[in-house]
C-alpha cells in the first residue's frame, strides 16, 4: 500500500474513532436526562447501571455512526485542503477521486459493519435495553407516584397524590383505594398529608397518614323484598400507618421474550417471518369480513323463504338469488312488514358496527405491517447512509479547506440535522400508509445527489463554499443597480 494511502487512512480513522466516541457520549447523556428519573433514587447497583448504558450505548450506534463518518471525512480533507496538501496531490497529476480511493474501501468496510451491527447485533441490544429499562422503571412503585394521576402500579391497590413537596417528599391530599377483597371501590382511605417509604428489603411499603377518614361499604344482610339501607363505617384518624407488601417489586429480571413480537428486537429473517404473518391474518380476517358482511347484510328473510325464483338448472353459472322487494314486500301483512322493517334497521346497525370495527382492526394491522416493512429496510439504509456521507464530508472538505472542530462541526451539525428531519418526515409518511415505501429512500438518494454535485465541484476546483465569491458577485451586482439609477437620473 503506498504511503499516501496508509497517511489517508491515519488522518480519517482517528478524528472518526475519537468523534464517534463522542457523539455516543453526548447521545447517552441525552438518554440520561430524559430517564433520570426513573433511576435516581431506586438503589440500583453500578453493574446494573453500567449493564443499561452498555446496552443503550450500543442502541445509539446508528446515529451516531454516520455523523462521526460526516465529521471526521470532513475535518481530514478540511485539513488536507488547509495546509495545501490537497492544491500539492492534484499538481501532482493525482485526481480527488484517486485521493478519495482509500477512505472509500474504508468506508465500504464500514458500511458492511454497520450492516451486520444492524442486522445482528443492534435487535440483542435493544431487547436487553428495553426490558432492563421496564425492570428498572417498576422497581420502587412510591416514586412514580406522579401527583394528579392514579397509580394503579400496586397490586389490590389504586393512589392518587395531590401535591409532593420535592425536598421534604410530604405527600398531600392522599387517596387510597382498597382492591384487596376484589369487591369494587368498597375500601377508600383519605388524608391531608402523609409519607410512602419501602422497607430495606423492598418487601413491603410503608404509608402514615395524617388528618384523614376512612370509609368501608359492609356487605348487608337481608331479607328478599325489604328495601337496601347501604350499611357502612367512616373512622376518623389523626395518625395512621399502612403496610402493603410489594412481593415482587425487587429488581426481577422479565422475560424477555415477552418483548421478542417489537419490530426493532429483529433480524431480517424474523422480520419476513412476522410481515409474513401479518400479510396472512390480514387476508384471512378480509375474506372472513367479506363472507360475514354478505351472510349479515343479505341473508334471506323468512317473509322472502318462500318468494324468492329457484334458480334455474341451466345456469351453468351460480347466480345470486334475485328479489323484486316491493312486490315481495306488498305480499306481507302489517304486523310482517314492521318486522321486516326492524330486522333490516338492525342488520344495518350490526353491519355498520362490524365495518367500523373491522377497519380499526385492519387499520392497525396495515400500521404494524408497516412498521416491521420500515425496521427492515432501516437495516439498509443505515448502512447506505454510512457509505453516501463520505462523498458528502469528503468534497465539502475539500471545497471549504478548514480543518479543526470549528467549521466542519457546524456544517456537518446542520447536513445531519437536515438528513435526520427527513428520515423522521419519510418513516413517519410510510407508516402512516400515505406514501409507499420509495419514499424511505428518499433521504439517501437526497444524499447521494449532492455528493455526486460536491464531489464534481470539489474535483472542478469550485469555489462554491468561498465567501470572496458571493462578495464579488453582491458588489457587481449593487455596481450595475448604481449605474442603473445613473442612467434613469440622467434620462430625466
Amino acid at each position: 500500500m503506498k504511503k499516501l494511502h496508509l497517511l489517508l487512512i491515519r488522518s480519517f480513522l482517528g478524528p472518526f474513532i475519537l468523534i464517534f466516541i463522542v457523539v455516543l457520549f453526548l447521545l447517552l447523556m441525552q438518554f440520561l436526562w430524559r430517564y433520570i428519573d426513573d433511576l435516581v433514587g431506586k438503589g440500583l447497583e453500578i453493574l446494573t447501571i453500567g449493564e443499561l448504558m452498555f446496552y443503550t450505548a450500543a442502541s445509539l450506534v446508528p446515529l451516531a455512526l454516520p455523523l462521526a463518518i460526516l465529521m471526521a471525512s470532513l475535518m481530514t480533507y478540511g485539513n488536507l485542503g488547509e495546509n495545501y496538501e490537497l492544491t500539492a496531490l492534484k499538481s501532482a497529476g493525482i485526481s480527488l477521486q484517486r485521493i478519495m480511493l482509500p477512505l472509500i474501501l474504508v468506508n465500504l468496510m464500514i458500511a458492511l459493519a454497520a450492516f451486520f451491527f444492524a442486522n445482528n447485533v443492534l435487535p440483542i441490544a435493544n431487547l436487553k435495553m428495553r426490558s432492563l429499562l421496564y425492570d428498572i422503571k417498576k422497581q420502587r412503585p412510591e416514586l412514580q407516584i406522579r401527583p394528579g394521576e392514579f397509580y394503579n402500579g400496586i397490586e389490590d391497590y389504586t393512589v392518587r397524590v395531590g401535591t409532593k413537596d420535592p425536598e421534604t417528599n410530604v405527600l398531600y391530599d392522599i387517596l387510597i383505594y382498597d382492591h384487596s377483597e376484589r369487591s369494587g371501590n368498597r375500601y377508600v382511605t383519605r388524608a391531608d398529608s402523609g409519607y410512602m417509604k419501602m422497607t430495606n428489603d423492598s418487601r413491603f411499603l410503608l404509608i402514615t397518614l395524617y388528618d384523614g377518614h376512612s370509609y368501608s361499604e359492609m356487605k348487608e344482610k337481608r331479607k328478599p323484598r325489604l328495601a337496601k339501607t347501604y350499611p357502612h363505617r367512616y373512622d376518623e384518624f389523626a395518625e395512621r400507618n399502612m403496610i402493603i407488601s410489594l412481593s415482587g417489586f425487587g429488581l426481577e429480571r422479565t422475560d424477555e421474550s415477552l418483548f421478542r413480537s417489537n419490530y426493532q428486537m429483529m433480524n431480517l429473517n424474523q422480520l419476513r417471518f412476522y410481515q409474513d404473518s401479518l400479510k396472512r391474518d390480514i387476508f384471512l380476517r378480509q375474506q372472513s369480513f367479506y363472507s360475514n358482511l354478505s351472510r349479515r347484510s343479505y341473508a334471506e328473510s323468512p317473509f322472502t323463504r318462500n318468494r324468492v325464483p329457484p334458480a334455474r338448472p341451466e345456469d351453468t353459472i351460480p347466480r345470486p338469488d334475485t328479489v323484486q322487494v316491493m312486490n315481495v314486500y306488498n305480499q306481507l301483512t302489517i304486523r310482517e312488514k314492521q318486522r321486516v322493517v326492524d330486522d333490516a334497521i338492525n342488520k344495518v346497525r350490526s353491519g355498520a358496527s362490524y365495518i367500523s370495527s373491522t377497519s380499526d382492526f385492519l387499520d392497525s394491522k396495515e400500521k404494524r405491517l408497516n412498521k416491521y416493512r420500515l425496521e427492515w429496510h432501516r437495516k439498509f439504509i443505515l448502512a447506505s447512509a454510512t457509505f453516501i456521507f463520505l462523498f458528502i464530508g469528503a468534497p465539502l472538505g475539500a471545497i471549504i479547506r478548514r480543518g479543526g472542530i470549528g467549521m466542519p462541526v457546524v456544517v456537518s451539525t446542520i447536513l445531519f440535522i437536515f438528513y435526520y428531519i427527513i428520515t423522521l418526515t419519510s418513516e413517519k409518511v410510510v407508516t402512516e400508509g400515505k406514501a409507499n415505501f420509495f419514499w424511505l429512500w428518499s433521504p439517501p438518494v437526497i444524499l447521494f445527489i449532492i455528493g455526486v454535485f460536491l464531489t464534481y465541484k470539489a474535483a472542478t476546483d469550485s469555489v462554491i463554499m468561498n465567501a470572496d465569491t458571493y462578495i464579488r458577485v453582491f458588489n457587481k451586482f449593487i455596481q450595475k443597480l448604481g449605474i442603473r439609477k445613473k442612467q434613469t437620473l440622467l434620462q430625466s
